[in-house]
């Protein structure tokens, strides 16, 4: 399987303290043995999927889109977009959904 990070996620997480950043990395291998783990999101984020976990009573979410095709038994591919806490999250997704 090939994993990738948006330059957004690797920045954010370069700038963490050391915990946060092992937390991060604990949850990355969760979401890549178990893509299915996050919610799937519709409208505006439709194929993105979101990760919920807590550090230290903050809430941080992680959105990710990974190969769901109906029928597929293998995953090739996830594609980690962003990560943070959950205040503007989804309007900075957004923003950065659009320039694709």
């Amino acid at each position: 399987m090939r994993t990738t990070f948006k330059k957004a996620f690797a920045q954010y997480v370069k700038k963490a303290s050391k915990p946060l950043q092992l937390a991060i990395e604990i949850r990355v291998t969760e979401v890549c043995n178990n893509p299915r783990i996050g919610q799937q999101k519709h409208g505006d984020l439709q194929g993105v999927f979101v990760y919920k976990f807590r550090f230290n009573t903050q809430e941080y979410l992680m959105a990710y889109q990974y190969d769901h095709f109906e029928g597929a038994t293998e995953i090739t591919w996830i594609e980690f977009s962003k990560i943070g806490p959950h205040e503007n999250f989804y309007t900075q997704l957004k923003k950065s959904m659009r320039f694709k």
